[in-house]
Order: C-alpha cells, then sequence, then structure tokens
C-alpha cells in the first residue's frame, strides 16, 4: 500500500521487498476459496506453542508469503471496528492522530465504498469495499432476522459509525473477486520508473549503522545480499515484523542471549502484548433443506453486541456472532457434508489474554515461538462462554425455524459452565487478527519510528497497542494511509 502511495511523488524511490511472488494461483481471487488457502506455499505456515486453556491444542497461524501479504489469504471483511476503540491508541501513544477522529480521513481515503462517498466513506479509494444486498445467502438474512427477533438493534452497515447490532459484511470484492491490497495499490503503480519490486526475497535482518537502520540483508536469487535506503519501512506484520528486529538485535536481551543474538538495544517491548481475536467454530446446525453455495465468501455477516443488553446499539459491543452458509468446524470436530449445514461463530471483541513472541535462533529458518496464551484470563472464558450463550440463543428464533433441523455442535446435551467451556476449548480459533508485537508507545512512537533509531518506522499490525473490535484490515490500511499523508512526506523531503 506504502508503495502506491509513495511513488505518487516521482522524486521518492521506493524498493518493495517480497519472500514470496505474484498472487498467480487462480484460487486466491476467487472469494469462495478462502478457506482452502492456508498450508500452500504461499503461505509462512506458523504454528503456535500449544495453549494451556484450549486443551493443549497447536493452531495454525497462517501469514501471507505473496505479494500483497495476508490480503491475500484474509476472508475479506472490511470492519473498521467501534469509534472508542482507537481511544486506547491516542492514549498510548500520544497522539489524538491515533483516535478515530484522527484515523477516519485514512479510513476514507482508503475506500471505494459501494454506497458512495459520505462524511464517514471515501468514494474513489483504492479498495472497493462492497456492501451487498441481492447476493446475501437466505440463511444468513435468517440469522439476520433471528438477531431481530432477539431485539439486536438494526445497524446495517459496520462502518457507518456504531457497531452493535446486525449488519451483512462490507467485503473488499470487486467484480466476484478479491481485491487485495497489492491489487487495489501496488498494480496501478507496478509501471512507474521509480518503483522497484523484488520478489523471492527472504529479509534476514536489518543492517545498521551504530543508532541508524541503513537497509536489510536478503536471500535473492540464491545470493545474499545488502540493500540500503535512505528510510526503511518495516511492513511485515505482526509475527514477522518482531521476528526481525530481534535477529538484528533489537528485542528483549534474555530472549536474544537464549537464541545466540548479540544485543544491539534492549527493548523489551519487541515481541510483547501479543493478542488476537479467538472464533468458536461453532455453533452448527444441520439445515432443513440444503444450503445453496455462497455467492460472496461463505461468511457474510457479523453481528456485534453488547453481551450484558443485546438491544444496547449504543454502548461498543463485547462479543461477536458470525453467519456462516457452510459447517465451520476446527481439527477436533467432523464437519458435515456442505450444502448440509450452517455455522454461527461467536467471540469477544476485546480479549484480554497477552502472549509474546520470541525468535529461537538467529536464522529465519528457526521456527519461532509463538504463544497467544489464548483464553488465559478469566474474563476471556467468560466472555467466550456467554458468546457462545448468545450464538444458541440466536440460533433457536423462530425466524431460523425454517432451515434449523438440529443442532449438531455443541449439541443440546452440551449444558452448563464446565461442558460449554471443555467445548470451547476444542472449538475455538484464530480470527486471523494477531497484533500488538511492536506497540505504539512502546517500541515506536507517535511517528511510528523505531524507537531509539533513526531511518527507520513500523507501518503494519504490529504497533497497534489494543484490539479493534473487529478485522484488522481496514485498520491496517487506515494507518498506512495516515503514515503515507501525515508523516511520509516529511521524512522523505
Amino acid at each position: 500500500m506504502l508503495a502506491g502511495r509513495l511513488t505518487q511523488t516521482p522524486h521518492i524511490k521506493v524498493g518493495v521487498i517480497e519472500a514470496g511472488g505474484p498472487a498467480t494461483d487462480p484460487d486466491i481471487a476467487d472469494p469462495l476459496q478462502w478457506p482452502a488457502l492456508q498450508g500452500r506455499d504461499f503461505d509462512w505456515a506458523y504454528r503456535t506453542v500449544p495453549q494451556a486453556h484450549t486443551a493443549g491444542r497447536v493452531h495454525a497461524w497462517p501469514r501471507g508469503r505473496v505479494v500483497g501479504g495476508s490480503s491475500c489469504l484474509h476472508a475479506m471483511a472490511h470492519v473498521r471496528g467501534h469509534p472508542a476503540d482507537f481511544a486506547a491508541w491516542a492514549r498510548a501513544s500520544g497522539s489524538a492522530r491515533w483516535s478515530f477522529d484522527g484515523l477516519l480521513p485514512g479510513f476514507k481515503r482508503s475506500e471505494r465504498f459501494s454506497g458512495g462517498a459520505s462524511a464517514l466513506h471515501g468514494g474513489d479509494g483504492p479498495m472497493p469495499v462492497l456492501l451487498p444486498d441481492q447476493d446475501l445467502s437466505p440463511v444468513v438474512r435468517a440469522y439476520m432476522a433471528a438477531g431481530l427477533e432477539r431485539g439486536a438493534p438494526w445497524l446495517g452497515d459496520h462502518n457507518g459509525g456504531g457497531l452493535a447490532g446486525v449488519s451483512a459484511n462490507a467485503l473488499t470484492i470487486a467484480a466476484g473477486r478479491r481485491v487485495s491490497a497489492a491489487d487495489a495499490y501496488l498494480a496501478p503503480a507496478i509501471g512507474r520508473p521509480n518503483l522497484t519490486l523484488i520478489c523471492d526475497a527472504v529479509v534476514h535482518r536489518l543492517v545498521l549503522d551504530r543508532t541508524r537502520i541503513a537497509g536489510v540483508v536478503a536471500d535473492i536469487d540464491g545470493r545474499t545480499e545488502t540493500i540500503t535506503a535512505g528510510l526503511t519501512l518495516l511492513c511485515a506484520g505482526a509475527v514477522a515484523t518482531p521476528l526481525l528486529l530481534m535477529r538484528s538485535g533489537i528485542g528483549p536481551a534474555a530472549v536474544l542471549a537464549a537464541a545466540g543474538v548479540a544485543c544491539v538495544a534492549d527493548v523489551a517491548g519487541v515481541g510483547e502484548n501479543l493478542h488476537d481475536h479467538l472464533l468458536a467454530a461453532g455453533n452448527v446446525y444441520r439445515a432443513r433443506q440444503k444450503v445453496p453455495p455462497s455467492l460472496l465468501q461463505h461468511s457474510e455477516s457479523l453481528t456485534y453486541l453488547v453481551a450484558d443488553a443485546v438491544g444496547d446499539a449504543a454502548r461498543v459491543p463485547d462479543v461477536v456472532l458470525g453467519c456462516v452458509a457452510a459447517p465451520t468446524v476446527t481439527e477436533c470436530f467432523t464437519p458435515p457434508e456442505y450444502g448440509s449445514a450452517y455455522t454461527i461463530l461467536s467471540g469477544v471483541t476485546h480479549p484480554t489474554s497477552r502472549g509474546r513472541i520470541a525468535i529461537t535462533g538467529p536464522e529465519i529458518a528457526d521456527q519461532p515461538m509463538i504463544d497467544p496464551r489464548y483464553l488465559s484470563t478469566a474474563y476471556d472464558r467468560v466472555m467466550a462462554r456467554r458468546a457462545l450463550e448468545l450464538a444458541r440463543w440466536v440460533g433457536h428464533a423462530r425466524a431460523l425455524d425454517a432451515w434449523r433441523a438440529e443442532e449438531i455442535y455443541p449439541g443440546t446435551a452440551c449444558q452448563g459452565d464446565a461442558a460449554v467451556d471443555a467445548f470451547l476449548q476444542r472449538a475455538v480459533m484464530t480470527h486471523h487478527h494477531p497484533v500488538g508485537t511492536c506497540s505504539m508507545g512502546d517500541v515506536v512512537d507517535a511517528d511510528l519510528r523505531l524507537q531509539g533509531f533513526s531511518g527507520c518506522h513500523v507501518v503494519d499490525a504490529s504497533v497497534i497497542p489494543a484490539i479493534p473490535s473487529g478485522p484488522v484490515h481496514a485498520a491496517v490500511l487506515a494507518i498506512a494511509e495516515t503514515f503515507a499523508a501525515d508523516m511520509a512526506p516529511e521524512l522523505m523531503s
């Protein structure tokens, strides 16, 4: 995204270094194929350590190793979060730039909203944002009606101001195809003479000149090369950015020593504050009639709710439900046949569990230690239980009678806290939203400058100090848009 914006200024020369190649697999562009993309050669295929509060399970953490990164793998939902979510960003950074009002111009610049421009939406940005109507699954329509029946307010647009209530998902889809960040921002810029794209280049470490970051050391076509730059922007994400810093000797001294890396700067926050959204997959129902194939991307509606007052549209929601027009389960369960079932997912919008990520050796081939410490707080466990309770409550509403034959998972026999908790331990999975490992106000300053160093800024999900309520892709685009508009011109003048 940054390359597309920065190269609009002719005198700024930009090199983009990507560990993977172009997104040539046709399944990446097909919105219906996103669940099947994990584990392919364009996925870093990270894995967590066993999680004590999820039955000792190891969770797959897919991350994009492809031009466009994880925007080529995600489910395409475009949800900014509640405006109040960003107050924590302003506090952590000490700058109103990262409040919702400060970020709103960036949100709008990124969007080409199907409903047109407004006070809250952009109409001519690079990223198409489709708020669907005609193509919604009939099961999802019934689910949305069930939410309204149970007293949830009508929202209609997750990005229209508030967040609590019923709405179809806005999606980064155009003409029936996924639009990645590379499709939206990089492809239109690829012919510019001031842009160089280097693919299949694995970055091992940063080049340090005392307290200045001068470039990177990377393997390109089997050769180790040093690439220097006047300014280095780290955009590798909440997993790869802290790992790169630690391999370069920037991070917690004890972690670096254990991994055999000389400590250049003891920065305790690198790799800390790791957190992510979990979803319970899920509350699965056998359908009374055949569920037609989705015309969008299966997961067509998220409903954000206040757990103790589902009709409250004013407060910040603390749970989320989502309807998938397909059976969705973890590796612990047998999925019903496609077309025979549908799922209501459930999750917690503001988890309090915090983990960390660390290198285990000096090389990129040394598998990282990823420990999100899922469900490690009593709050997260109680709220996950409440979210599933609400999913089942909505799932048994009259509006779904024409579709619901029986509850398969967790099944009507699963009652009581102990049984529900045991189910949740096996049913939760990542919502693919890791954040926080190079947080504002800790590892980076209000300008996203790596603290203690010149010549380097971090512009990705790792700088997010507190996760917003929804999927983080829209917020990451707004971070990059804000950086490109407010800070980059001065840095590169």
